[in-house]
Formats: C-alpha cells, sequence, structure tokens
C-alpha cells in the first residue's frame, strides 16, 4: 500500500558488510521523494533470538524486517526474501500505521527495526516509530553500528534504545567485511552520547576475534566509555553459507565475560548457549549480586526488577530501560 509522501533526507553511506556478507548502504544524493516504502516479507507475533536484557519488555516483541546478505544469517529465510528462493515467501506492502496496528493487536510492547542494517531505511522506521510512540510502544534500532551524527540525529527523537553488533577490535578484520574499525567506535561513541539506551553484542567466532587480547580491548573500550553498558558475547553457529569454523562452545563465552568483569563491566551476558553459562544468562545486582531477572535462553523465569529498576535487597538503581507498573 502507499505511503504518504515522505521527504527521504540526503545521507552518506551507513553500512558495512557483515561476517562473511553483505549489507546495503546509501551513497550520497540530493534530497528525493518517495511515494512508497520497500515490501514486506512478512508481518507476524513471533519468539525474539536476540541480545538486549536491560530493557522490560514484558514477553512479547514485534520485529520489522529488512533485506541483507549475511553468509551465517540465522534469519536468512526472511532477510534473504528478495535475492534466494529457498527463503520463506514474497514480500508484501505494509504501511506504518499497519504494522502498528498488528503489534497492538498482539500486545506488543517494543517495536524495532533489524535484520538488514536499519540505518539505510531511517525515513521508514521513523515513520513506523513515530505511530508506536504515540501508542505507548517502546522503539529500538539493531544496527552495526556505521552511523553518521545526521542519522542519529534524525531517528533519536522517536528511538529508546539502539543495540550494537561490535564484530570485532581490530581493523583488518573490519575491512574484511567492508568497513572501518573507526566508524564502528565512533558510532558507539555517538549513540551513547547522545542518550539512546546502549548494549552491546559481540557474536564470538573461533579464528576471528576470541583472542584474550581483542577480548580485552573490546571490554576496555567499553568500559572507558560506561561501565553500565551491558555487553552479550554470543556464539557463533554454523548456518547458512557459513559453514566453518567450528561452534563457539560454552567455555569460550566463559572467557569473554571473565575478561568483561576485569575490566570492570557491570552487566555481561552470555547468550544462546541456554542452561550452559551459569549465572551470566541473569541480570545480577553489581553491588550485592543478588540475582534480579532469572533467565533459560530467552526465557524468563523470575523476574524481581521490572516495574521498579531497583535491586530488591540494596535499593541500588539498575540503569536501563524499564516500565512502570501498567506497562508504560
Amino acid at each position: 500500500m502507499p505511503a504518504e509522501e515522505v521527504l527521504l533526507v540526503p545521507a552518506r553511506r551507513h553500512a558495512v558488510q557483515d561476517v562473511s556478507g553483505t549489507a546495503s548502504y546509501r551513497e550520497p544524493q540530493e534530497a528525493v521523494r518517495l511515494l512508497s516504502y520497500a515490501p514486506i516479507l512478512e508481518t507476524t507475533r513471533r519468539s525474539f533470538e536476540g541480545f538486549v536484557y536491560n530493557l522490560e519488555t514484558g514477553g512479547r516483541h514485534t520485529y520489522l524486517a529488512n533485506f541483507a546478505a549475511v553468509h551465517n544469517c540465522q534469519n536468512w529465510q526472511t532477510s534473504q526474501a528478495l535475492r534466494d528462493p529457498g527463503a520463506l515467501g514474497e514480500p508484501m506492502d505494509v504501511s506504518p500505521q499497519q504494522l502498528v496496528d498488528i503489534a497492538e493487536r498482539h500486545g506488543a510492547k517494543l517495536v524495532a527495526t533489524s535484520y538488514n542494517e536499519p540505518l539505510i531505511t531511517s525515513e521508514w522506521a521513523v515513520d513506523v516509530f513515530k505511530q508506536a510512540r504515540e501508542r505507548g510502544f517502546t522503539t529500538a534500532y539493531i544496527s552495526n553500528g556505521n552511523a553518521t551524527r545526521e542519522v542519529l540525529e534524525y531517528i533519536r527523537p522517536w528511538t529508546d534504545l539502539y543495540k550494537i553488533d561490535l564484530k570485532s577490535f581490530r581493523d583488518k578484520n573490519y575491512r574484511m567485511l567492508g568497513g572501518k574499525l573507526e566508524n564502528i567506535v565512533n558510532g558507539v561513541r555517538m549513540v551513547h552520547e547522545m542518550g539512546f539506551w546502549l548494549e552491546i553484542v559481540t557474536l564470538i567466532i573461533p579464528g576471528f576475534n576470541d583472542s584474550d587480547e581483542e577480548l580485552t580491548d573490546i571490554a576496555r573500550f567499553l568500559a572507558g566509555i560506561s561501565p553500565d553498558i551491558p555487553w552479550h558475547v554470543t556464539a557463533f553457529h554454523k548456518d547458512y553459507k557459513m559453514q566453518d569454523p567450528d561452534n563457539t562452545t560454552p567455555q569460550t563465552l566463559l572467557r569473554a565475560a571473565a575478561i568483561g568483569e576485569a575490566e570492570g563491566l557491570r552487566y555481561i551476558y552470555a547468550g544462546n548457549l541456554p542452561g550452559r553459562v551459569g549465572r551470566y544468562e541473569d541480570t545480577r545486582c553489581p553491588d550485592c549480586q543478588a540475582t534480579l531477572i532469572r533467565r533459560f535462553g530467552y526465557r524468563i523465569l523470575e523476574d524481581r526488577l521490572s516495574g521498579r529498576g531497583r535491586c530488591h535487597r540494596c535499593d541500588q538503581a539498575i540503569p536501563g530501560v524499564w516500565l512502570k507498573e501498567g506497562g508504560q
């Protein structure tokens, strides 16, 4: 369905290639006017397989999917809808209002843009987020962090949460992926400086970014910005067109988490290996170590934090985006 006419603001390149794959980017251009948006593959209620823990969502999430070429993408059936005949199905037309209607109908509390690099479709995201905000939703970007200040200023009034995939802390690795480490580092700093709630995910890939030295550099960099930035270390698994190297082990995630703690980070999560990483699935008070949210994978087993944002034992404030009682 055609959308209202929208001004497409001039933009520099906003996205880099993903690990062993390609994400689209925007070239510099004059402002142009669009009469419709890109097609949408799917609108559905589904479980969220991702890592944002210092954000209360009440257990339900609504995602907007873009399209990216990522060789190890676990969501390739969606992200490759326009490229791979093995994907789920044909895209469909949908308006921002329809998407927010769907989220509301399913009782979701959060609307996010992800899967492809959402910075390259920020006009679309803002149009959706404006309507979502009016109806009380929290909004989020899941991004590679290769942002310009201009685009961050454009989305900031309508975006609460910003999760960045920090893929490596070696420039040679980022150049292999088509980007520059400096751009990502600057993006992380700007997102924090501008007041988004920021969380970082590092997918640990054996032989690519799993050395003690590199993990220490990542943790030290984040702690230097703020020790309260949550750092999620997650396990690579063979998927789509990337069938090597070996899958990441729980021991590697535990090693990374210990490095993060040694560098002063206060909220570290080892993800996507349920039941195999001990206390690093949970949210704990950094002062008294009380367990505030207990998890098994993506399932919340016990929650003594949401609705108040403070430790139930010592009353320490826990940084994050915590909804008030009643879900507002």
